[in-house]
Order: C-alpha cells, then structure tokens, then sequence
C-alpha cells in the first residue's frame, strides 16, 4: 500500500463566493463528508498546510498582481477581471492557503514520505495566468508548485497533466516558452476559455512541450484512452518527468452540469492509474495532484474516491 497524503484546510471553506456560484464550498464539505464514510479515510495521511511565503507565488506572478488580488478581497470587491471569478474578504488568505497545499504536497513527496499527495484545495488555480485571474481561479497552484519543486529542489523536468474539462489556459500561458515543464491537456473543445487547440503546442525553446488533446463535446472514455496512448504517453516517455504533477478536475465526469464529456468515476481510476505507471518509470513514483474542477457533488466525491483508491493500491 502506498502512503498517499491527503492536503485539506478547514479554512478552504472561508471562499465565499456567493449564492449559486457552481466553485462554492460545498464541493469540499460534499468530499470529505463522502471520504470520512469510507475505510479510506483512514489510510490517507492527513496534513494541513500553512500559508506560504509570497515570494513563492511571485515566481509566477508578478508582485504587483499578488498585491492587486491582496488589495481587491480585503477592500471587499466581490468579483475579480472576469465575471466568474468571485471573492470575498477572505479570498486571498485562502488563495495562498491553497498554494500553500501544493507546496506541502510537493515537500512531502519529493523527500519520500509520501508516494503521492491529493491536494483537495480551492479557489482552483489552471485559468489563473500571470497576471489575470479568471474561470474561478486567483493564483496557479500547480504552477506555483511546479516552479517551487525546480527552485527549492532542482528538479530540471516537472510534467503537468491536465484533464479538467476546461482547457488550463493559464498553465499553458506561464510555460509555453518554457522546455523544463511539459504541460498536457484534455478538454473539451472548443469551450470555456477557447484556448487549447491540438495547434498550440509551445513557442520558442518551449515548442513541442505543451500538448492539447482537444475532445469534442460528447467524448467518453474511448476517446480519451485514444488520447492517452496516442498523444498523452508518448509525449512523457520522451520528457522523463522528475516529478508528475495533475491538474485534477474531475468536470469531465457525465454527470457535472459544466460541460458534455462522458467519463465516469472509473475512467479516473483508468487515468491514474496510466499515470502512476509513468512516475514509477521516470520519478520513483512521486505524484502530487491538485483538485481544480467538478460541479455535481456526488459525481466529484465518488470520482475522488476512485483517483485516491487507485493512488494507495493494494494492502
């Protein structure tokens, strides 16, 4: 059995963002309370993080932004740049609580206490680019986390998965020049945000190391497990990722409200358990996954269950 954390804050529920909003903290009371009835609760190791450092977040976005999200909350603004993403005074002190999540999983795997690390953080983090914040999301957690993992521990070559089923727009604008971090995505297409066609795959050093795996509207496991031995493997056999990161949105699921993608709970199984194939043939196993997307509480929950199962393995 592997030794899987689970990285969660009470505090996560402070995000208030309002009566209807579909990133509400529901989705975290909805999971836990769907985990505390299992027997796997007990076999995740539970870690609550602090909040870090700013200058961590600044080795994404820029020190003027942080401030400006920082000034936005407190001042009592309740809706940031896009339309969808609405705070409250709280927001910012959980947006770095979030990062901070990331970056406790991230120490934590790569100094071999834990196998892997699920992050059940929010507000989300894959729309967040360097300097605006959309689609529900403030800062990039993932990719804070990714710069972290090279800065703090010299990792040379991080790999990012994505299978929300909204394509990470702002994971892919923060590396796309970038050959140390391979970003890969499958979305639905086209959809929210419009970016994420098979075209867009890096610029300059950085081309050839983002991957897009646009999914028509309809998609289901097929589909995707298609991608996955076409695009998605492939593409990390020829990076060697150090450590493997996933934007862990689970909005694909046939049941979430958001979007028109097929998958089930055991279609994340399926996926995780590809990718624990790769980190144990490049990274000594080391995943950390961070939650972003899933709207239909009991499809996220029971999908989540399936991701952590999968990640412990066997007694």
């Amino acid at each position: 059995m592997n030794n899987v954390g689970f990285i969660y804050h009470p505090d996560y529920l402070k995000h208030d963002t309002g009566i209807g909003h579909p990133e509400r903290p529901d989705r975290l009371r909805a999971l836990v309370k769907h985990l505390l009835g299992t027997e796997l609760w007990k076999k995740l190791h539970h870690l609550q993080p602090t909040a870090p450092a700013v200058e961590w977040l600044t080795a994404v976005h820029p020190e003027s932004y942080v401030k400006s999200i920082e000034q936005q909350c407190r001042s009592g603004v309740r809706i940031l740049d896009f339309g969808d993403t609405r705070v409250c005074r709280d927001s910012y002190d959980v947006a770095l609580l979030a990062v901070g999540g990331v970056l406790l999983g991230v120490d934590r795997v790569i100094s071999g206490e834990l196998s892997s690390a699920f992050c059940a953080v929010r507000p989300p983090g894959h729309h967040a680019e360097t300097q605006t914040a959309m689609g529900f999301c403030l800062f990039n957690n993932v990719a804070v986390g990714a710069r972290y993992a090279q800065k703090k521990y010299g990792l040379e070559r991080v790999a990012i998965l994505d299978w929300d089923v909204h394509h990470g727009n702002g994971t892919q604008e923060i590396f796309y020049d970038d050959p140390t971090v391979l970003y890969l995505s499958l979305h639905q297409y086209p959809y929210y945000p419009g970016s994420g066609a098979a075209n867009e795959n890096g610029t300059g050093l950085g081309e050839g190391y983002t991957v897009n795996c646009p999914m028509p509207a309809g998609s289901g496991w097929k589909e995707y497990e298609a991608a996955f031995h076409s695009a998605i493997i492939p593409a990390l056999h020829r990076f060697q990722p150090q450590l493997l990161m996933i934007s862990a949105g689970f909005d694909a699921h046939r049941d979430d409200p958001l979007a028109h993608i097929q998958l089930t709970d055991h279609s994340f199984a399926e996926m995780t358990k590809m990718m624990m194939e790769i980190a144990s043939a490049y990274c000594n196993g080391k995943i950390v996954s961070v939650l972003e997307g899933g709207y239909n509480l009991e499809a996220l929950a029971r999908s989540v269950e399936q991701h952590l199962r999968t990640l412990i393995g066997k007694d």
